[in-house]
């Protein structure tokens, strides 16, 4: 999994401040001002969300405006998980 956020330039892990995770960890990407993929890091999975913030520095600090789960238990051996991760980010 590390190799994955490294090449699509997720943030390191924090810790939610926003209650939006439940207090889990996340780590995003920025698609465009607005717009950022976030993992979710579960005890021993990660979900994938897009979402829409009025700005990075609200990303694990408030809610976001919109928030969409794409990938529940993310495994980066599974095609279609890899196929929707590269549609956002390609």
């Amino acid at each position: 999994m590390e190799n994955v956020l490294k090449y699509y330039d997720f943030s390191d892990f924090s810790e939610d401040q926003s209650n939006t995770f439940s207090g889990n960890e996340i780590a995003f990407t920025e698609l465009n001002s607005e717009h950022f993929l976030i993992f979710e890091k579960k005890v021993d999975s990660y979900n994938l969300y897009v979402s829409k913030f009025l700005s990075k520095n609200e990303v694990g600090v408030k809610p976001p405006e919109i928030l969409e789960l794409l990938v529940e238990n993310y495994d980066k051996s599974i095609p279609e998980h890899r196929i929707i991760l590269r549609k956002y980010l390609h």
